[in-house]
């Protein structure tokens, strides 16, 4: 008797409805989570504007502008058909043009 009162508790509306509130409840907070993190992760605060960039072929204009020196930059394009530039938007920003 007393399986069959326990079974017809888990089958009934309530509490299956119950459930999908609370999966619901867990969604919303997990999905709200993962958008705070990643807003938090892309603000400004994070931006830099390296020096270099990586030229050439594969990488277009203005490349892959990830290194703070020349040095970085040239071991990098050792033994591709690479080069290295300055970032247009570091040299516009020195001579007043970019802000």
């Amino acid at each position: 008797m007393a399986s069959v009162d326990l079974w017809n508790i888990l089958v009934s509306g309530s509490f299956i409805s119950q459930r999908r509130r609370e999966m619901q409840n867990l969604l919303g907070v997990a999905l709200l989570t993962v958008f705070i993190l990643t807003i938090a992760a892309a603000s400004p605060a994070s931006a830099r504007d390296y020096r270099y960039c990586l030229q050439g072929k594969q990488w277009g204009y203005p490349g892959n502008c990830q290194f703070s020196t020349y040095r970085q930059c040239m071991a990098t394009a050792s033994g591709t058909d690479a080069y290295c530039g300055i970032n247009p938007r570091v040299a516009f920003r020195e001579r007043g043009f970019y802000r």
